[in-house]
């Protein structure tokens, strides 16, 4: 669109509208939520402990990603604007998700071994937060697509996996998109020169946050019920074209130079 995002108002724009967003999964998951709150420590079943409870565990994933993603900072903001980069992610990922989407497919008389969010263990925890970091290395990976298919891989549900997936993103998001306005407000390493905020400024950021709170509720209240009966192979056809056009595009621009 020809915005230049080396300006301090976009950079922080295109922060700032991932907030609502955020907010919309707290709202689509708020009855899970207070269930959170209000069985901890035992859980719905009365059979967890403080450190196996689902909110635990979800806080585990959390900090199994933010402690590697903190320390690879360096590494994750030299791939970010790397199309030929993204572009071989979202085609490989697409292939690996359409793999695993069918390896693990509910099948009648299989039985997956977590088909409860409440009955989700600590190593599955760890397990999908640290591949969860697949999709801050590698953009383009897709941090859905890398929990939900660690989820699947490791004995989980499709619904279990999914739900986990949305349930960890909360403060695994809240937490990029703080630090990275922080960055972009303080003026740190990586913020891109001043914010000069005005009445326009304010009105843009109000029309993108709206357009993404509605945007982000519609689509994830959709995501989850066509996932649920119909599986990824959809998402997987679409990574893998969309990665392909990515990667053409890519050697385009680089041919044009």
């Amino acid at each position: 669109m020809g915005i230049n995002l080396e300006d301090g108002y976009w950079k922080m724009f295109t922060i700032v509208i991932q907030l609502p967003a955020i907010l919309s999964l707290l709202i689509f998951f708020r009855t899970r939520i207070k269930e959170f709150i209000s069985t901890f420590p035992t859980g719905l079943r009365g059979d967890r402990t403080a450190l196996t409870h689902p909110a635990t565990l979800i806080a585990i994933a959390f900090v199994c990603t933010a402690g590697p993603s903190f320390l690879l900072k360096k590494l994750i903001s030299k791939n970010l604007e790397n199309l030929t980069g993204i572009g071989l992610a979202l085609l490989i990922g697409g292939i690996v998700m359409w793999i695993i989407d069918y390896v693990y497919r509910p099948i009648p008389g299989k039985k997956e071994k977590t088909r409860r969010l409440d009955a989700t263990s600590l190593p599955q925890a760890v397990w999908i937060g640290l591949c969860q970091n697949l999709s801050a290395v590698f953009p383009g990976t897709s941090r859905s697509m890398a929990t939900i298919a660690a989820g699947q891989v490791s004995g989980m549900s499709r619904p279990v996996a999914l739900e986990f997936s949305f349930l960890v993103s909360i403060p695994t998001m809240l937490a990029a998109t703080g630090y990275e306005l922080l960055k972009a407000l303080k003026g740190g390493e990586g913020a891109a020169g001043k914010i000069h905020l005005d009445t326009h400024g304010i009105i843009l950021l109000a029309i993108g946050g709206l357009l993404s709170f509605v945007v982000a509720y519609a689509v994830v209240a959709w995501f989850m019920g066509w996932v649920r009966t119909r599986g990824f192979a959809l998402f997987a056809a679409y990574r893998i074209v969309l990665g392909a056009a990515v990667i053409f595009f890519a050697k385009q621009l680089a041919g044009g130079h």
